[in-house]
């Protein structure tokens, strides 16, 4: 665990945070911060203490502490599943699929998935992440001495990648009207409905997630066609998730998924596969250009590293500043910023009592930022992974962790540092005056209004 005492002095410049709450909200300021932005629940004092309670509407739990957290994710993960509203707000986009079941549903797919994650088959996959931090190169190569939306960069190559390795070829598969379905998802079906406030029960319907499903239906008719052609036509040469999935079964039971579950856990994969790493690049960008040493100090190794090519999987272990910044950009903003589940049996956090409904707060922004755990917690400061062990493991949550841990986590990682280094050696970032970005959270730790960098060549 890092030294809690050092603290930034007051004339220290920071770089962007979300003003957390200094006064009770009720149930309409929660609504209204929530569907603004879901880091406004959270109070300042969250920073600073283990634990933080409350009721609106229901009682709720903020746990910052990371044994209590080990107790949640690992020890006793069977009482805690994910809230009513995570679900709520994630079947009518993903359906019961390895995000959301839980028990013998959630274990089965998670027996059948994970090899697919295995080192072996994501290193397979990496080629098609170098292609595209090539071609997203290239479209920066036209903008030399001009500002550019860093975020919609980043988005634009992250979902090239999720698609190639989810549905690579793509016949029949709108690539476009996928974007725009999940894009109108994040930002209207995602929000605190009043009703999620109140603890409403699940079958009183959200008429906001009514409204904006059908996007995603038709999304999800399109995924059932290209699984059913790929049944037919057989696997690609090299096998994409798609193949690999179809392939997958339970060892214990035999089982294979069925189309509906198949297309579940691939929107998940494209979902959240595209969406989290477009963030973690783009504020990894955002901090470079905040600190011109760090940056310079990285484009050095990735040049020596890489020369005049893009990064591969073998790069990766060779890039170790690079992966500083990715575990700091992840720490600072940390894209599942904020997780909830609900106890299913009495318990104690923190000495403080859990009844029974009670909802537990998971705030990864507040345990990341937290004065308990970490020197200089608002600071950018990569040289803090410099000794991963020096870090408690479950102070640091971006993937979460036990046996729900993030399946894609390696995945992640692998390609924002391939995109990453590959796009430090070739460019020089810099910030725009005013432009600041703002970390807003819907469903995920976005920047508002973009991440806007001036660009020149190395």
């Amino acid at each position: 665990m890092t030294d809690p005492r050092p603290v930034p002095a007051p004339e220290t410049r920071l770089p962007v945070r979300v003003p957390l709450g200094t006064k009770p909200l009720g149930i309409w300021g929660s609504l209204q911060a929530g569907r603004r932005n879901v880091l406004g629940l959270v109070p300042e004092i969250a920073v600073r203490q283990p634990i933080v309670s409350g009721t609106t509407g229901k009682r709720w739990h903020m746990v910052m502490d990371p044994a209590a957290l080990r107790h949640i994710l690992r020890d006793a993960v069977d009482n805690y599943p994910k809230s009513v509203v995570t679900k709520l707000i994630l079947e009518p986009a993903i359906g019961d699929s390895l995000f959301v079941a839980e028990g013998r549903e959630w274990l089965w797919q998670r027996r059948t998935a994970a090899p697919v994650f295995s080192h072996r088959n994501v290193a397979a996959l990496a080629p098609v992440m170098t292609a595209a931090a090539e071609r997203a190169s290239a479209r920066l190569m036209q903008a030399p001495g001009r500002a550019a939306n860093l975020f919609d960069e980043m988005v634009a190559a992250t979902f090239e990648v999720i698609a190639d390795v989810t549905f690579s070829g793509g016949e029949g598969f709108d690539r476009a009207a996928v974007h725009r379905a999940i894009e109108q998802y994040i930002g209207q079906t995602a929000k605190v409905s009043i009703l999620d406030i109140l603890g409403a029960p699940p079958w009183v319907p959200r008429p906001s997630r009514l409204i904006a499903g059908s996007a995603m239906r038709e999304t999800k008719r399109m995924a059932d066609l290209a699984i059913d052609r790929r049944r037919s036509e057989g696997a690609k040469p090299v096998p994409d998730l798609l193949d690999l999935l179809m392939a997958g079964e339970d060892r214990q039971t035999g089982r294979k998924m069925t189309t509906a579950e198949l297309r579940d856990n691939l929107l998940t994969f494209i979902v959240a596969g595209h969406e989290t790493t477009a963030l973690t690049l783009s504020w990894a960008l955002y901090l470079c250009a905040f600190d011109p040493a760090v940056q310079a100090e990285a484009r050095a190794e990735a040049q020596q590293v890489l020369g005049d090519r893009a990064a591969t999987a073998e790069d990766v272990a060779r890039l170790p500043l690079t992966r500083r910044i990715v575990d700091e950009a992840l720490r600072l903003y940390p894209p599942a910023a904020f997780l909830s589940r609900t106890a299913m049996a009495e318990d104690r956090l923190c000495g403080r009592e859990v009844r029974r409904g009670d909802t537990v707060i998971l705030p990864i922004y507040a345990l990341h930022r937290h004065r308990l755990l970490w020197s200089d917690p608002d600071a950018f400061l990569p040289s803090r992974f410099a000794d991963p062990k020096s870090v408690d493991r479950f102070a640091f949550l971006p993937f979460g962790d036990g046996p729900r841990i993030c399946i894609g986590a390696n995945f992640a990682i692998q390609e924002a540092v391939i995109i990453l280094s590959t796009l430090l050696a070739r460019f020089r970032f810099a910030p725009i005056p005013g432009r600041d970005p703002k970390p807003v959270m819907i469903l995920t730790l976005r920047p508002e209004g973009g991440v806007w960098l001036m660009i020149d060549r190395a």
